[in-house]
């Protein structure tokens, strides 16, 4: 079995796990399962997604404990917006990520 057959198999089987839905919408599928908190806009003219934003249950009553150290950062170029926090005992706490579409 080589590398192109071992892809093509795993992606059938996240065709089949996502029950005909785009990515878009298993995102916000898959958030609302697992509990996270999703905030997405539409652009008004056209209905069509321009961001949303994924935070985890945890992050976010972390964020609102320890809310003075917030880094945000837009690495690598891409339509991704990642939000750290920062505790008293100096661990990193990830809030959020933020995903627009230019």
């Amino acid at each position: 079995m080589n590398a192109q057959k071992i892809y093509n198999v795993v992606a059938k089987i996240k065709r089949n796990r996502m029950q005909g839905r785009n990515t878009v919408e298993e995102v916000l599928c898959l958030s609302a399962q697992r509990s996270y908190t999703v905030f997405h806009r539409n652009r008004e003219e056209s209905n069509v997604l321009s961001d949303i934003v994924v935070a985890h249950p945890t992050s976010i009553a972390m964020i609102r404990t320890w809310p003075y150290v917030l880094i945000m950062d837009t690495t690598y170029n891409m339509p991704l917006l990642e939000a750290i926090g920062m505790t008293p005992i100096g661990k990193e706490l990830h809030s959020g990520n933020n995903f627009y579409i230019p």
